[in-house]
């Protein structure tokens, strides 16, 4: 057998076979944590993440979003008040914003199995997302990764119980295609930034 090895490059060969059992398509994928899942596939998406391990780190993150972009003193859309002095300690104007260069908002859940981000009217009213400024920037935290769609969908009924928010979307794609994808068609694709808060 090493004979045969040594004429025909069988080492390297069999190695490569090693590689493709372990990425047989008849086998199941590896079990990722949803966590990683969830960064893996918003990444692919075109998301932007940062990750933070505590309120200081959120608003570091924040001001350097900021300075990359030269949003300081700009106009922003915020719809929700918890999120108000955020904004306020930047010197961002948000009251009837006419051009606003970003929306600052949370979310409902992560859905991790596509990559996306669920919202409700909670954090954009009855906006559609052509509505909505090109620029996003999304404050949410570890405990609201979900699985998937269905996941996130009984989060919102457990969280709301009988008041349930409408407008109920998810925005997947964070990046214009750079070839025609027809999956994508109708998509309105956002420059969106993470700021994941550690709470587990």
């Amino acid at each position: 057998m090493s004979l045969f090895r040594k004429f025909f490059g069988a080492s390297s060969e069999g190695s490569n076979e090693d590689k493709e059992k372990d990425s047989s398509p008849y086998l199941p994928d590896p079990v990722m944590p949803i966590d990683e899942l969830f960064t893996y596939k918003f990444k692919k998406n075109g998301g932007k993440f940062l990750y933070c391990e505590n309120l200081p780190e959120v608003h570091d993150n924040f001001e350097s979003i900021l300075e990359e972009n030269d949003w300081f003193e700009k106009e922003a859309m915020c719809l929700e008040p918890k999120l108000y002095s955020l904004l306020d300690e930047n010197k961002l104007n948000y009251t009837n914003p006419k051009e606003p260069k970003f929306l600052l908002a949370s979310c409902e859940s992560l859905i991790a199995d596509e990559g996306s981000i669920l919202f409700s009217s909670n954090q954009i009213k009855q906006f559609k997302p052509n509505d909505l400024p090109a620029n996003i920037v999304i404050l949410a935290t570890t405990s609201q990764i979900t699985g998937n769609k269905s996941d996130g969908l009984r989060e919102i009924k457990k969280k709301y119980d009988k008041e349930y928010p409408t407008n109920i979307t998810t925005f997947k794609y964070f990046e214009k295609a750079k070839e025609e994808d027809f999956l994508q068609y109708g998509s309105c694709p956002k420059n969106l930034y993470l700021l994941l808060l550690e709470d587990l």
